[in-house]
């Protein structure tokens, strides 16, 4: 998780500024960041399907491996001066990224009902180590690739095929037996096994509709914002070593408050730590909107309110969609609501380009508010059916 998140981030805060500077145009600098979660929305389905086959540990590898291809492609994109290449590389490397996702799902299945939060929470954590190096990872590996007589650019885009392909090969070597037969009894299944409800049926549950909808908002709210942080600060004559640091932080409130969020979850439950969520990603919105374009100080603080007010939703929707789902119907379900959250926030990255270029960036802050309000009603008409005792598994 640590070394795909160093990955991940490095190469896609990076992505949105290579795209503008292939088109001379910001309207499409989102379109890096849309192609790598629509990756990651296809991916997720894709590799859950193959886990229940072949087990967990093959999924996770086959994704990392592809995540590898697709940062080569994208550097050779940049090299070449290609802007479709990019797009091709960051989809195949947004699909390699469900295998991160996917595994704070594997985490849970190995721990009791009551402690699934905080095991969430702590996975989720292990991408720190990500958050605070990979931003930062940006400008050296740009140097390096600039010292080879690279495009400057491509240098993150190699550091993330070399991480990804080493953990891989850790993964592959130290990830035995398969998680499956590691897993407690309440989550315990056969590879082959499947079974329960079609799925248009579990999502209709108010357990399982809750935690989609928590999660779809408040990664759409997140990538809606954080997708064109990048370009606003560069477009104000910030440096590139400014933007590591506010997406640094950003993604440090992803990650490092995660164990906290377990424990908040744990304490009062999914769905008042939704609603807690919720308020966070209305004050970040509101920092989106009020922050003066010089104050690199106020973007960082909002920035790291957006990410950890995603980080509360995620792991206590995540927490909420498992108890929602019985043992043999929950790895098909999380990767298919996975690859919901994922196309939606797809959606966002697009939009969010088109937004910065035609109403500026404070209306990024505006629509966050209004589906934070939106989520927020979901949650409080679907409140009274969810019980607080997890269901049983």
């Amino acid at each position: 998780m640590a070394l795909g998140s160093i990955a991940n981030i490095a190469a896609m805060t990076v992505a949105v500024i290579a795209a503008r500077e292939l088109l001379d145009d910001a309207t499409l600098a989102g379109a890096p960041n849309t192609t790598s979660i629509a990756g990651t929305a296809i991916g997720t389905s894709l590799l859950a399907a193959l886990m229940v086959r072949r087990g967990r540990r093959f999924g996770l590898v086959l994704g990392l491996a592809i995540a590898a291809v697709g940062a080569v492609v994208a550097a050779y994109g940049v090299l070449v001066g290609s802007f479709p290449l990019l797009l091709v590389g960051t989809l195949l490397f947004g699909a390699g990224n469900a295998s991160g996702q996917l595994s704070r799902y594997v985490a849970a299945d190995m721990a009791a009902p009551l402690r699934r939060g905080w095991v969430i929470g702590l996975v989720v954590w292990a991408a720190t180590v990500g958050a605070v190096v990979g931003p930062n990872l940006v400008a050296p590996a740009a140097s390096v690739g600039e010292g080879l007589g690279l495009a400057e650019l491509s240098g993150p885009f190699l550091l993330a095929a070399g991480l990804t392909t080493v953990a891989a090969v850790l993964l592959l070597g130290w990830l035995r037996p398969d998680p499956y037969q590691l897993a407690h009894e309440s989550s315990r299944i056969e590879p082959h096994e499947t079974g329960g409800e079609p799925m248009r049926r579990i999502l209709r549950r108010p357990r399982v509709a809750m935690a989609v909808v928590a999660m779809i908002v408040g990664q759409v709210v997140m990538v809606g914002i954080m997708t064109m942080t990048p370009v606003h600060m560069d477009d104000h004559g910030h440096s590139l070593e400014a933007v590591g640091l506010v997406i640094s932080a950003h993604t440090l409130g992803m990650f490092a408050l995660s164990p906290l969020s377990g424990r908040l979850i744990g304490r009062f439950g999914p769905v008042p730590s939704i609603l807690g969520a919720a308020a966070v990603l209305a004050a970040s919105a509101g920092f989106a909107i009020v922050a003066p374009v010089e104050a690199g100080p106020l973007l960082l603080v909002g920035l790291f309110l957006l990410g950890y007010g995603w980080n509360l939703g995620f792991v206590a929707g995540s927490t909420l969609l498992v108890s929602g789902v019985e043992h043999a119907e929950r790895t098909r379900t999380e990767g298919f609501s996975d690859s919901l959250v994922w196309a939606s926030s797809g959606v966002a990255s697009l939009a969010s380009g088109f937004i910065l270029a035609g109403l500026g960036y404070a209306a990024l802050g505006v629509i966050g508010l209004v589906l934070v309000g939106v989520g927020v009603v979901v949650v409080l008409r679907l409140r009274d059916a969810v019980s607080p005792a997890p269901a049983p598994s």
